[in-house]
């Protein structure tokens, strides 16, 4: 105990900078931390094998992009958008930490963590196998929601946080469906009487634009919910039941 509370002062002393080397110290006196970020790391790849694609689906399908190129590019924007969206702002992590309760004992809270990891692994592999559109973020959430639950109770969820999830999820529904019905709509009216040779030169270059466009927003997205788990698990192994932000993608 007296460990975890030299290394959490040592963590606050500096800022809430987070060094390569505290980590290390700290996963060898809680071997959980390293599974954490293992188990973080899966749920990313799961992610990125189901998620992902949907960014650069049309670009392939219609032959805009050769898939090598479309994965490529997938994976550099979705990178971009992680850093770049998180020096900007941190908001969707900082919902992340604000929408569940993990105080008390911090060691149960950790071991809660892994339980809401391999939950939303599974479900992610399930669903993936047997062709079932699902969203990783959701099925990462209500890990996260069930484990805090299963630790504090009712108490261990924040409504007025958790709400946020349910207005993304209403707009999303039906800003998507309106919008989508409203380009078509002004799209084949504009391009009625466009040259077919011209119109497909620039819908293909649009439609490369709106990959990376994609790509960018689903990294600054998704990447800043896994992230912000991951520095989750390293707050908890510290004996902080919420990450100390410190404006940077690497400590949040």
């Amino acid at each position: 105990m007296q460990c975890c509370c030299d290394h959490t002062r040592k963590y606050k002393e500096r800022n809430g900078a987070f060094f390569f080397v505290d980590f290390i110290s700290q996963a060898m006196a809680q071997p959980s931390l390293f599974v954490i970020l293992i188990l973080v790391i899966g749920v990313t790849a799961v992610s990125g094998a189901t998620d992902a694609p949907n960014a650069i689906a049309t670009v392939v399908s219609t032959r805009c992009l050769k898939p090598n190129v479309a994965i490529g590019l997938a994976a550099v924007f979705n990178f971009v958008g992680l850093v770049g969206m998180t020096y900007i702002s941190t908001a969707v992590a900082k919902t992340m930490f604000g929408m569940v309760d993990f105080s008390g004992n911090t060691d149960a809270a950790l071991y809660a963590l892994m339980a809401a990891m391999i939950g939303a692994i599974l479900w992610g592999i399930f669903c993936w196998y047997f062709g079932i559109p699902c969203s990783k973020s959701h099925s990462l959430i209500a890990g996260v929601t069930g484990g805090a639950i299963a630790l504090n109770g009712l108490a261990g969820v924040v409504p007025a946080e958790w709400a946020k999830v349910i207005y993304g999820m209403v707009f999303s529904l039906v800003a998507g469906f309106f919008l989508g019905w409203l380009f078509v709509k002004v799209i084949e009216k504009v391009c009625t009487h466009a040259n077919r040779q011209a119109a497909n030169h620039a819908f293909t270059g649009i439609q490369d634009v709106c990959a990376v466009a994609l790509s960018f927003l689903h990294g600054a997205q998704d990447g800043q919910k896994f992230m912000s788990i991951a520095m989750l698990g390293v707050a908890l192994s510290f004996g902080n039941p919420t990450p100390i932000p410190t404006g940077s993608p690497c400590g949040l």
